[in-house]
């Protein structure tokens, strides 16, 4: 197994923990899993950038890996606006001014958010599954009902039942969630348990349940960041350049024919549909990802 030399750097809440390739002069780019991955989605997409001289940064997102909390008492908020939050303080730590950003699932909708708010931070973005901002004042709604049993795992985690499930079998249900989620990928048995240790943070199940729980309206957020979840209420568009990749056979949101988020780019746009790949992208789909990223870059 190959060692990821990790460092960690302080924001306001977190000891956030991440892996650099490259040199520290490079152009920054910043690589985010999603729920329930790790950086590992990216091994085969970060020393390929770093090779061409790129500063490339992949974090553990809040209640992954050796990331932690610094405080006992701070709520484990796991809303797509501290996750946004993270992002900043993370390039503020850094003295990253701007970057480009790379993410899916959790880390795509961190980089969306970003991405929308503070657009002179961000060069350019490769986004998994378009646009990522929760639409949280409509989220009652009913969805078709093949939409709502694919989202099974939600309502589960709604429920003391579902918490109790993922604490005792985290490594099992997540493990369900790749093959449902990749049905087509067949690395998913082999990669799993290096992306496995990453959900053993003692704030993992805290993190999770508070966000499919919030994004619901079932559970109060953190109020330092109600002006950001007021904001995002507003579906603000994405202007800088982006790049959408969509896994055909993605089990939780399989590529639809129409793009339903274009509307919400107001800069240069592509979406790309990439055959037999499932929700896991950057992983899944390396090469296709490091294009994307690479297409953006160079233009």
């Amino acid at each position: 197994m190959i060692e990821h030399p990790l460092k960690t750097v302080r924001t306001t809440q977190l000891d956030i923990t991440y892996e650099e390739h490259g040199p520290a002069t490079g152009y920054p780019i910043i690589l985010l899993h999603g729920f329930p991955y790790s950086p590992r989605a990216y091994d085969a997409i970060a020393p390929a950038l770093a090779a061409t001289g790129y500063r490339v940064i992949v974090p553990y997102l809040r209640g992954y890996g050796p990331t932690r909390f610094i405080n006992a008492d701070t709520l484990r908020s796991g809303q797509q606006s501290a996750l946004a939050q993270d992002l900043l303080e993370l390039m503020d730590a850094l003295s990253i001014k701007q970057a480009s950003l790379c993410g899916y699932d959790w880390g795509g909708r961190a980089a969306c958010i970003v991405a929308a708010l503070w657009p002179e931070r961000v060069r350019c973005l490769v986004t998994g599954d378009g646009y990522n901002l929760q639409d949280i004042p409509h989220s009652t709604l009913p969805l078709a009902p093949e939409s709502e049993h694919r989202y099974w795992y939600q309502y589960y985690f709604h429920t003391p039942r579902g918490v109790a499930g993922l604490t005792e079998n985290r490594r099992a249900l997540c493990e369900l969630l790749w093959k449902l989620w990749s049905p087509t990928w067949a690395d998913s048995a082999a990669r799993y348990p290096l992306s496995a240790p990453a959900f053993d943070n003692p704030d993992f199940v805290d993190v999770v349940i508070h966000s499919y729980r919030h994004r619901y309206m079932y559970a109060l957020g953190d109020p330092t960041l109600e002006w950001m979840e007021q904001a995002l209420s507003k579906q603000p568009g994405i202007s800088v350049p982006t790049i959408s990749l969509c896994g055909a056979d993605d089990g939780v949101g399989p590529a639809q024919d129409v793009d339903e988020d274009i509307g919400h780019f107001t800069g240069p746009y592509e979406r790309r549909i990439l055959p037999g790949v499932g929700h896991n992208i950057p992983e899944e789909a390396p090469d296709a990802t490091l294009k994307a990223l690479l297409d953006l870059l160079q233009h």
